[in-house]
């Protein structure tokens, strides 16, 4: 996997200066162009301890545009972050279409972690990983370029490297709290992180192996890899021009060929056949079980504080159904301090901006909170599909990823 860190690359000081201009401005170039089309970018920076990722960040914040650029460290959690689902805290930081994002700690971090210290079994570790290229594969389909980085130096070096800059005050400044920590665990890291790479490396979202031995070599090389995994995802389609004409002539010879289909019958019940919309219930009755109901779910919602579990509500329905009405007798019944009602309607321009689920990711509740949907994710396979607001491949693969969104 990491034969490439045997190789030892050099690239001399003048020529990293003069090749990396050109490669500065190709840089700039494409950033203009993502800017302008309907992708975003994420590069994920992993690896050694040692290997100089800190000083990668700062010198891709030197090559590209600083206003189309944001970079997110993912180390220790905070409270707010550990009392809601893992991926919350890398929605949350997920740029905007036409953006780019630097993420260095990632969702890699914490699983690889833990299965070093073996805080996790290997089959949680496996599972978590299948979560993320789930994760990555819906992010891609999406539209966004993930470019996954790896550097990586030899345990000999990493050592070296470590005794070096604790000699010098100003590589100090490179290491980490955990530098040390981690190189200790060298070889088990390494192994748990081959693994990682192997179960994590798609077409969609390949990894990059890049030797960090030199940093000229190694700066340019990212560089490289970025420019070249964003030309490519970003090159025009071809394109064939069809005539009105051409077309026309075409669909007439086709349906020469085969008499129109008629229209699919639908077959079997449905769940919503089974409804019985004539339930009634008197006023009295109503208004003797709601008060009983009302308070059981004022018990159950400070309970849940106490136990610290969050509650997601979420209504969908034909308008004029009750949904609002049916929220309000909700909400009269919880201490307005735990809980959020979510009103869902068309997105606004930075929510158009994302991946549809980012805006609901936004608004899951702390750990002992309630949030309350008024309309959902579900808008995607209902009115967005009926409403042709969503192109068929959008819709058609939101189930799978609905049922991802809904199991974290």
């Amino acid at each position: 996997m990491f034969e490439v860190a045997e190789i030892g690359i050099k690239m001399s000081k003048e020529e990293f200066a003069t090749r990396s201009r050109e490669l500065h401005i190709n840089l700039l170039k494409i950033q203009q162009q993502l800017r302008q089309s309907r992708h975003s970018a994420i590069i994920i920076g992993s690896g050694v301890e040692g290997a100089g990722k800190g000083e990668v960040v700062n010198r891709l914040n030197e090559w590209f545009d600083s206003r189309g650029l944001e970079t997110n460290a993912f180390w220790d959690e905070t409270d707010e972050q550990s009392m809601r689902p893992r991926f919350w805290r890398f929605w949350r930081t997920l740029p905007a279409r036409g953006r780019i994002g630097l993420l260095f700690g990632s969702w890699y971090t914490k699983p690889i972690v833990d299965r070093a210290y073996d805080k996790i079994d290997d089959a949680e570790y496996k599972r978590q990983l299948l979560e993320i290229a789930e994760f990555e594969q819906m992010l891609a389909d999406d539209g966004v370029v993930l470019i996954k980085l790896w550097f990586h130096l030899k345990k000999s070096k990493v050592e070296k490297q470590l005794k070096k800059d604790a000699k010098d005050p100003k590589r100090a400044l490179r290491q980490t709290p955990w530098s040390k920590r981690y190189s200790r665990q060298f070889d088990r890291f390494l192994e748990v992180s081959e693994v990682a790479i192997s179960m994590t490396d798609v077409g969609t979202a390949p990894w990059h192996v890049v030797e960090a031995g030199n940093t000229h070599y190694r700066d340019f090389t990212t560089g490289n890899i970025i420019l070249d995994m964003l030309q490519d995802r970003l090159k025009p389609a071809s394109t064939t021009v069809v005539t009105k004409k051409a077309a026309a002539a075409k669909k007439a010879a086709e349906a020469l060929k085969s008499p129109p289909a008629a229209a699919p019958r639908r077959s079997g019940l449905t769940v919503l056949d089974h409804v019985d919309l004539e339930k009634t219930l008197d006023a009295g009755a109503y208004q003797s079980r709601l008060i009983k109901w009302q308070n059981k779910l004022n018990a159950l919602a400070w309970q849940a504080r106490k136990q610290q579990r969050s509650l997601v509500v979420m209504f969908e329905g034909w308008d004029a159904a009750g949904k609002g009405s049916t929220i309000r007798r909700i909400t009269q019944a919880i201490d307005a301090r735990l809980y959020k009602v979510i009103s869902i309607a068309a997105p606004t321009d930075e929510e158009a901006a994302h991946h549809y689920l980012w805006r609901f990711w936004r608004h899951i509740p702390l750990a002992g909170y309630v949030s309350i949907y008024d309309r959902s994710w579900y808008g995607r396979v209902l009115v967005e599909r009926v409403e042709k607001f969503a192109r068929e491949d959008e819709w058609q693969r939101a189930y799978a990823e609905i049922n991802h969104f809904e199991r974290q």
